[in-house]
This record gives C-alpha cells, sequence and structure tokens, in this order.
C-alpha cells in the first residue's frame, strides 16, 4: 500500500479550468518529486512551483508550529538579468517578503498545533507574465501542494485580487486595471470562511468592503473545487503524529492549585508590566507546587513537568480572560469592549527633522519622523515587472526594548516589512500627486513602546508627521485594531486591541481609514465560520473607533502647515529650450556636475526642457538658475565674457570658450596692447579671463578680444610718435599687400 501511495504521488497529474477568461491549471509529478507535495500552478503564462517538505524528526520539545514559507522570483522569468555586481539573485525584496507573508497567514492556522515536524514550503516563479498576479497562484499551489502530501491541513484555501474598476467588481485584476480601481484586496479563504483579507482601497464604505469579500469568496470556491480535483487523483493518506496532552491529574492540580490567583489576576486592572509580574508569579508558584507534588512519582520520571505546567496555566489564563470578556464585558485593563485607549498627541519634537510626530495610545507609542527629498531620492524598483521608482516610502522599526526585552538587532524583520506596508498604503492614497508637491517624501516610524497595534499607532503618527511638515494630504488617516472572542453563541467585538487581547482573541482586524472611509486594512481570522454579520459589526464599530481618535488627533492639528521646515529642499522651476538641454549637461555631464557641486543645489531636467532645481536656500537656487541661464546664452556681438583658455597656439592666438561649447578664437593681437612674441608668457591653459565678442562671422566663427578691455598703456609723446609711425608703416605695407596691383 505504501509503494502504491508513493506511484500515485509521482505519476503525472493535471487539472484545469478556465478562470477569470484564462487557463488555470494544477500540476503534480513532473517537477520536484523529493518533496512531500509539489505543485505547478499555471495561469496564462505565469507558472509558479510550490513545494511544501516535512523532515521525519518529530521536535516534542518545541511550543510552536516549525513552518517556514518562502517565496522567490527569478528574474529569467520576466526577460531580466539581475542588476548589481554578482548578476544573480540575492536577498529577497520586501515584494517577495510581502508574498511571503500572504501565503504564511491563511496557511499556518489550518495545520493543527500539535504538528512538531519541520515543515517548509517554497513558492518559485519561473515564469512571469505582467497582467498575472504571481502571488496570489503562490498561495492556491502552496495549498495544493499540502493537500497532496501526508502533511496535515485543514485545507483547501484559495487566494485571489480583487478590484473595482468603473464601478465593476474584478478578480485578478491587471496592472492597468488597478491604476483605475478603487479596491485593490487580496483576500483567501476556505469553502466556508474568509481566513486572510489585505489590501487598500480609495475611502470605500464598509458596505462596499463587504460587497468585495464575498465577491471575491465566490470565486475562492471555485479554486477549491480545482485543487479538490488534484487530491483525487494524487492525493496520499496524512502522516500519523504525536499529540501531547497533559496528565489529568497534573491538569487538575494546577487548575486547583492557582485557581483563585488566576481569577484575582484577571479580574484585576493592570498594565502590561503589572500583568507580565502577575503572571510570572502564578507560573512559578504552579511549577513549584506541581513538581513538589508529583516529581518523585514513577510515572512523572521521564515528564518534563516545568514545561507541561507552563502549558496548563497559559490555557487556564486564556480561558478565563476570554471568559470574563464574554461574560461580563469587561477586558484586562478595565475597558469595554468598544472603549479606546486614552490618546495623546504631539508635534514638532525634533526641530532639525522635516516633520515629526509622536502618537500614543496607551501602553503603544510611535516616533515618526517626514524627510522630504528630492528626485535623486526616489527607490528604484527592479522586479518582475518593468523598473519603476516610488516617491512614498514608509519604514517600520521595532527595536527590543519597546517590549522591554533585548534582542539582536541584526536587520529588518518579515513583521516590520509587513507592518511598514499596511502603513505606508493606508497612506500613501491622501498624499498629494507629484506635479502638485513634487517631493520624495520618508515617513520612519520608530516604536517605543507596543502593547497592541504598533501599525495603528504608526499610521496616526504618520498623518500627523506629514501634516507638521507641511505635505498637503488631502485628508488625515487613522487606523485601529479590532479584536473577537466567540465561544458558541457568545460573541464580543473588541476594539483598540492589546497585546494579550490579540494573542487570546480570534481574529486580528486593523482598518484605517479618513472620515469618509477605508483606506487600507489587514484582517487575520483565526476560527472558522465567522459570519458576513459579525464582520459587518467589526467594521461599523471599528469606523466609531477610527472616527473617535480622528477628531483627537485634529485637535492637535486639523490642517497642514503652510510653510516647510527651513532645513527641506525647496523647488525652483524655468524653462529652457530644447535644444539648449546639451549645453546645460555638457560634454559627458561635465557641466551640470560642475553646477551641482558649486551652487549645491540638485538639478533635474525633463525632455521637455522643464528644469527643477531642489536647494535649501535661496542663494543655491539663484545661484544654480544663473549658472543655467549662463549655459544657455547664445553669444551676442558686443558682449564681455569670462572664457576659459582651451588651447595656445603659439604664433597665432588662443582659443576660449566663453560659453559651454561655444569657443572663439583670440588672436595674438588682440591679447595685449605690447607686442606679443610669446603667448604662454601671458595666458596659460585652464584660466579664466574676461573677452569681448568683436565679431559673430557669417560661418558662425567668434572673434574675441581681450586688448579692448585693458587700460591704454601710457606714452611719452616721443614714444608716441615713435609708435604712430610704425603704425603708420603697417598700415602701409597692409596696404601694399592688398592693393589690386599687387
Amino acid at each position: 500500500g505504501f509503494l502504491k501511495n508513493i506511484e500515485k504521488s509521482m505519476a503525472k497529474q493535471l487539472v484545469s479550468i478556465d478562470f477569470n477568461g484564462r487557463k488555470y491549471s494544477l500540476e503534480s509529478g513532473r517537477f520536484a518529486k523529493f518533496a512531500s507535495g509539489a505543485v505547478m500552478v499555471s495561469c496564462g503564462d505565469t507558472m509558479v512551483l510550490v513545494t511544501a517538505v516535512a523532515t521525519n524528526t518529530e521536535k516534542l520539545d518545541i511550543d510552536f508550529l516549525p513552518l517556514q514559507v518562502e517565496y522567490r522570483e527569478k528574474t529569467a522569468s520576466a526577460g531580466k538579468i539581475p542588476g548589481g555586481f554578482l548578476k544573480r539573485e540575492g536577498r529577497p525584496s520586501d515584494k517577495e517578503i510581502l508574498s511571503a507573508r500572504l501565503i504564511d497567514r491563511p496557511i499556518r492556522p489550518m495545520i493543527t498545533k500539535n504538528w512538531k515536524f519541520d515543515t517548509q514550503i517554497v513558492a518559485t516563479v519561473f515564469s512571469a507574465e505582467p497582467d498575472v498576479n504571481s502571488d496570489t497562484l503562490a498561495a492556491v499551489g502552496a495549498s495544493a501542494a499540502l493537500m497532496i502530501s501526508d502533511i496535515p491541513f485543514a485545507g483547501p484555501i484559495s487566494e485571489v485580487r480583487v478590484g473595482k474598476v468603473d464601478g465593476q467588481l474584478v478578480i485578478d485584476p491587471t496592472p492597468t486595471q488597478l491604476l483605475k480601481s478603487t479596491i485593490d484586496f487580496t483576500v483567501a479563504a476556505t469553502d466556508t470562511s474568509i481566513v486572510m483579507v489585505e489590501g487598500e482601497s480609495k475611502e470605500i464604505s464598509e458596505e462596499e468592503f463587504l460587497e468585495a469579500l464575498e465577491f471575491a469568496h465566490e470565486n475562492i470556491k471555485v479554486l477549491n473545487n480545482l485543487q479538490k480535483e488534484l487530491v483525487a487523483l494524487c492525493g496520499v493518506p496524512k502522516r500519523p503524529y504525536t499529540i501531547v496532552e497533559p496528565n489529568e491529574d497534573l491538569l487538575a492540580f494546577v487548575k486547583t492549585t492557582i485557581s483563585e490567583d488566576l481569577k484575582k489576576y484577571v479580574y484585576t486592572i493592570t498594565t502590561k508590566e503589572e500583568r507580565n509580574e502577575f503572571r510570572n508569579n502564578i507560573l512559578i508558584k504552579a511549577k513549584e507546587t506541581a513538581v513538589a507534588e508529583f516529581g518523585e512519582k514513577e510515572e512523572f520520571a521521564d515528564v518534563n513537568i516545568e514545561k507541561f505546567v507552563g502549558t496548563i496555566v497559559s490555557k487556564l489564563e486564556k480561558k478565563a480572560m476570554r471568559e470574563m470578556i464574554l461574560d461580563d464585558g469587561i477586558r484586562l485593563d478595565g475597558r469595554s469592549t468598544s472603549q479606546i485607549r486614552p490618546i495623546a498627541c504631539e508635534i514638532g519634537l525634533l526641530p532639525r527633522v522635516h516633520g515629526s510626530a509622536l502618537f500614543t495610545r496607551g501602553e503603544t507609542q510611535s516616533l515618526t519622523t517626514v524627510t522630504l527629498g528630492t528626485k535623486d531620492d526616489e527607490q528604484m524598483i527592479d522586479g518582475l515587472l518593468p523598473m519603476y521608482t516610488n516617491k512614498f516610502l514608509l519604514h517600520y522599526n521595532f527595536p527590543p526594548y519597546s517590549t522591554g526585552e533585548t534582542g539582536r538587532m541584526t536587520g529588518v524583520s518579515r513583521r516590520e516589512v509587513g507592518h511598514g506596508n499596511l502603513a505606508e498604503r493606508a497612506l500613501k492614497i491622501m498624499t498629494p500627486d507629484s506635479s502638485v508637491f513634487p517631493y520624495t517624501i520618508r515617513i520612519v516610524s520608530d516604536i517605543l513602546e507596543s502593547n497592541g497595534s504598533s501599525s495603528m499607532a504608526t499610521v496616526c503618527a504618520g498623518s500627523l508627521a506629514l501634516f507638521q511638515a507641511g505635505v498637503p494630504m488631502i485628508k488625515p488617516v487613522a487606523g485601529i485594531a479590532m479584536g473577537l472572542i466567540l465561544e458558541e453563541n457568545k460573541v464580543a467585538v473588541l476594539s483598540d486591541i492589546l497585546g494579550d487581547e490579540d494573542f487570546l482573541g480570534d481574529m486580528d482586524f486593523k482598518v484605517t481609514g479618513t472620515y469618509e472611509g477605508i483606506t487600507a486594512c489587514q484582517m487575520d481570522i483565526k476560527i472558522e465560520g465567522l459570519s458576513i454579520d459579525i464582520m459587518k459589526t467589526a467594521l461599523h464599530q471599528a469606523k466609531e473607533g477610527r472616527l473617535h481618535i480622528l477628531g483627537i488627533m485634529n485637535e492637535t492639528i486639523s490642517t497642514p502647515n503652510t510653510e516647510l521646515s527651513p532645513y527641506a529642499p525647496r523647488f525652483t522651476k524655468m524653462k529652457i529650450p530644447q535644444d539648449t538641454i546639451g549645453a546645460v549637461i555638457g560634454s559627458g555631464g561635465e557641466n551640470i556636475r560642475s553646477i551641482v557641486k558649486d551652487t549645491g543645489a540638485e538639478i533635474n531636467i525633463e525632455d521637455d526642457g522643464t528644469v527643477t532645481i531642489a536647494a535649501t536656500s535661496q542663494e543655491s537656487a539663484d545661484a544654480a538658475m544663473e549658472r543655467i541661464n549662463f549655459s544657455i546664452r547664445k553669444p551676442e556681438a558686443g558682449e564681455i565674457y569670462v572664457g576659459l583658455i582651451k588651447e595656445i597656439r603659439e604664433g597665432l592666438g588662443a582659443m576660449v570658450e566663453i560659453l559651454p561649447k561655444k569657443t572663439g578664437l583670440l588672436h595674438i593681437s588682440q591679447i595685449a596692447h605690447e607686442r606679443v612674441e610669446k603667448i604662454s608668457e601671458f595666458l596659460t591653459v585652464g584660466e579664466r579671463i574676461e573677452v569681448k565678442l568683436m565679431e559673430v562671422t557669417p560661418d558662425g566663427k567668434f572673434k574675441l578680444s581681450r586688448k579692448v578691455l585693458l587700460p591704454r598703456p601710457q606714452h611719452t609723446p616721443n614714444q608716441e610718435h615713435s609708435n604712430n609711425d610704425r603704425g603708420h608703416q603697417d598700415r602701409g605695407h597692409h596696404e601694399r599687400s592688398t592693393s589690386p596691383k599687387d
């Protein structure tokens, strides 16, 4: 039977349907046959191979699900070669990290927590069509690979992208459609429940939000059925695994020992630090008494009593907290289910930055800065799509001290990338168009304290800092994190959840928006069977909380500042003729680099001749404008120029560049009033001298004079007579040499 299962799983199998006007297929048995499960997902010309592998060694000593999800894009899939020196793919980009999270979040809750085998899902994009989303295909492939493998998985789940173009909902919109879409949501679901939502929208209503989810769910069921067809062809039995349950006597003993302490702890209004102290004291008491009671008993000789006690205490604590919220409507910090923690807003704390804000909600705090940059500061994105630039950046940092802990600070975590991306999408929609505000904007949120929804604190602090920086935001944006506890017929929707409530709850639902509507969301549901009515309640409760937070923010600053920071760059625009662009740039960019170096301004020239000058002072901008105007001047007879000596030709004269790419001859006779025998005694290559343009010849040559700008030397009458005689002699010789007779 085992060999038959192996043969069944290794045989090539292909199932396909027409989905959204394209052939959508799942194939197994041809690629990566050593994996526990491997599926090639194809839609149009996009092909993503997803593998799922579980080791054969069970790690019974760990208390977490050992699951790792990776998503990689091969640049060859889009017919490109990686940039940089090494010319090979490097560390995952933010796009790849975000795509991996879109796979991980709906998959992880569907694998039993008792699974203790190291498990890795790897999605690799091998062919990429620009109009087909590879990340949603990867999520479907991950589910299918798990379904046909021996890894226990409560799927299938499928994932789609949903947009709304010209009032019509669209599945898997193309990049062109997304430019006109008011919605960009990625939705994952089982046959019965939505399990994940992430995306952005242009101030849509709660009703539009739910409509989009229902539309996505109907299409997801089609892809789930496709996976079931593949499982019927090549699925194998699931692997047995060990379920370790605490000893009943130990469970009863711990429950009796700490029940009173636990009740007092749960019903006492505490801060995060106080709760941690309470929890540690209860845990220590439970471990000590349990070891004293059972440590000497023979049946517990090979049992890690302290580990089991820790698991029991955690479960009892979670149960007690949930019951208090469901039965009494009271939360850990004494709030009601819809109450928001105290909020404090401060702006302009950091004098040298372009904009800053400190947003504190309860025990969560974000210090956020805004920096205004120029076109040179735009981020270049070089992925599978054609290279493009990003003018709006938001970076989120979560240092260990924000939770009162220590830790290694080696790089940006996936969580930081994900939270930063959510906050960026929430705010970006409300930023002005580059034609109105041509700055590159970078927001940095540093979380100083964290006890629940630091990403939503980042949205609020970011909006305040943008206003304080003078960015003409269309509207302010706020965010709130919602939670849910569901037990049979009892439901509690929680506004502004704490970190502990996120852990004990059944849903984490973050919503951002303005007074008018939703701009971004992120939802993870940990249970099956969440109804649309419950989601509707959560959405409307989130709206009430969002409006409350916006009201407090507006008390601090309600409109963007009209003045920018004195340390922010200012933009000056000017127009030059298109045929003079080359003169401003100079040979190999020499002239424009010189202007930038000398003036300290940044200069950008468009193809139509629009010049944008960015400078931190008016003097710098004026100096740059003067140099640009000088570069495009046309030589005019009678004008005086400060020219650069480019070449000396003994016996003839010097070649002098009076304007960029405009060089004229300074004849030897026009260098000085006295007779010049050796030019190098008067002039040096690289020297700048004043010259006057005497004539522009019909063939476009420039005759220059230095002599006419020099004071005439003082002469004695005899010397003057002698010079005049020599002048007459010279003129007579000239006349003789050009006479018709000659």
